[in-house]
């Protein structure tokens, strides 16, 4: 298993230069217990790339992607005190953190229902996938709680009348409406109904994900550097809300690193020799 065979709310595989990691508690529609919240945090944090993984893919097991916070969990919110509210806070800052940082490309594989947390889990990958018949909600504030560690980052994807309309006045949407707003990447359709008797034939909202979410890597992964695609994504982390001056300041440096690194060198020295940029995946 390559290492990663030692999570117990978490599924693992690897295939080639790709990593499945598929959500598995679908009894309770892949609710984020703190023990599924710190085995991503484990799993992100890791320096993939570094071990050959060039794409990793989250999916939810069962009928949904996520539903968001354990009620286990939120029911222990009622006694926790501002000590322990922090320091669960900042697991849950980790968590997204890990997911935005990870130099990997992320792409998140979504059906079901994806709620709060969950909802946050996905928008925080570089791309998320998702069949026609998903729903997505930020639904904090119907419980009196703040969508605050998530506010952090949608604004890379939404414009700020449809991330105040997401946050302050939440329903469930549709992928329709989320492709519309920029807060999903791509639609696929929902496949056909299987026959009543197929229980045991291979689940095909997955596996309709699974091709979608390959074909995108793919193209991706062909045409682009990881190095290139890695420094790309901490850019633009990093630029977010900095005045203009001091992100110029900034691309200046990351524009002079990265002449400096292995594939700027060889891609350059492809193209001048076969007038063609590499290919840097098979």
């Amino acid at each position: 298993m390559d290492g990663f065979g030692d999570y117990r709310a978490l599924s693992v595989a690897r295939q080639d230069d790709l990593l499945w990691v598929t959500l598995d508690n679908p009894k309770k529609a892949n609710a984020l217990s703190p023990a599924m919240v710190d085995e991503i945090i484990d799993l992100y944090s890791r320096d993939l790339r570094g071990e050959g993984v060039r794409a990793v893919f989250m999916r939810g097991a069962g009928k949904h992607f996520s539903a968001g916070a354990d009620l286990a969990y939120l029911e222990t919110l009622q006694q926790a005190d501002a000590k322990d509210n922090q320091a669960d806070s900042e697991r849950l800052e980790r968590l997204f953190r890990s997911i935005l940082y990870q130099d990997a490309l992320t792409i998140a594989l979504v059906h079901g229902s994806c709620v709060a947390g969950g909802c946050g889990l996905a928008t925080a990958q570089d791309y998320v996938i998702a069949t026609e018949d998903a729903r997505f909600m930020y639904s904090e504030v119907r419980i009196g709680f703040v969508a605050a560690l998530v506010a952090t980052y949608l604004p890379l994807r939404l414009k700020g009348r449809d991330l105040r309309e997401l946050l302050i006045d939440p329903d469930l949407i549709s992928a329709e409406r989320a492709l519309e707003i920029g807060l999903i990447n791509r639609v696929v359709p929902v496949p056909p109904p299987l026959p009543a008797d197929a229980e045991a034939a291979p689940d095909t909202h997955a596996m309709t994900l699974a091709a979608a979410g390959e074909a995108l890597a793919g193209g991706i992964l062909a045409k682009g550097s990881s190095e290139s695609i890695a420094r790309t994504k901490q850019l633009l982390l990093d630029f977010v809300g900095r005045p203009l001056d001091e992100t110029f300041a900034r691309a200046a440096v990351a524009n002079a690193e990265a002449r400096a690194t292995a594939d700027c060198k060889h891609g350059i020295a492809t193209f001048l020799a076969t007038k063609r940029p590499p290919t840097w995946r098979a």
